[in-house]
């Protein structure tokens, strides 16, 4: 059995972008998945429990082949694929990441 490691941005956008960060979050999943090392991604709205008023949450879970993949992606790509969103909507979007690996699968 394959254990990828999972990479999880989440997202707490200003609903007032919301439709316009959703058009580009699926331009920007698809240019992740180009990058060495990234085998898929799901992206998720939250709902329960509810963002915050004026808000709304993503989530997105890119599989990825290894740990050695992540560092890449770390070391070489992270501050300019980063740096697209914060440009485009500076304050408006809120992130927070974490690494999950699996330990057992049922």
């Amino acid at each position: 059995m394959t254990q990828y490691v999972i990479y999880e941005v989440a997202i707490e956008a200003d609903a007032i972008i919301a439709d316009d960060y959703r058009t580009w979050l699926d331009t920007h999943v698809r240019a992740m998945l180009v990058l060495p090392g990234f085998v898929g991604a799901r992206v998720y709205e939250a709902v329960d429990p509810p963002p915050t008023a004026g808000t709304h949450s993503f989530c997105v879970q890119y599989r990825l082949q290894d740990q050695t993949s992540l560092d890449r992606y770390m070391d070489i790509d992270a501050p300019r694929m980063r740096a697209e969103g914060i440009e485009r909507f500076g304050q408006q979007i809120r992130t927070s990441r974490r690494v999950l690996q699996e330990t057992h699968s049922y």
